[in-house]
């Protein structure tokens, strides 16, 4: 059996990420899940599009750490769910 030699100069380790930077994460998740479109047609007829929601998944899922991941998206779903109810967002008459 032939061993196979492995560079140590190809290894390259992440550094850690900063407090700083993760709370800014989360806090980007949350302005961004709490954003609505909601289009109003005439009196009754209201359309809600979540899309801070879905700019926001696309975001949490090129984040590197799956575990940042999982977090980012629960932040986002809990602030989307809370956005719905809270008269924020773009209000669209037509």
């Amino acid at each position: 059996m032939t061993k196979t030699k492995t560079n140590s100069k190809t290894i390259t380790r992440n550094a850690p990420e900063l407090d700083s930077v993760y709370f800014l994460k989360l806090v980007i998740y949350l302005m961004l899940g709490s954003l609505w479109i909601k289009i109003t047609l005439g009196d009754a007829t209201q359309i809600p599009l979540p899309v801070g929601f879905i700019v926001g998944l696309v975001l949490a899922s090129r984040d590197r750490l799956l575990l940042d991941r999982k977090i980012g998206f629960a932040v986002l779903l809990v602030a989307m769910l809370v956005g719905f109810w809270v008269p924020f967002g773009i209000y669209v008459n037509l």
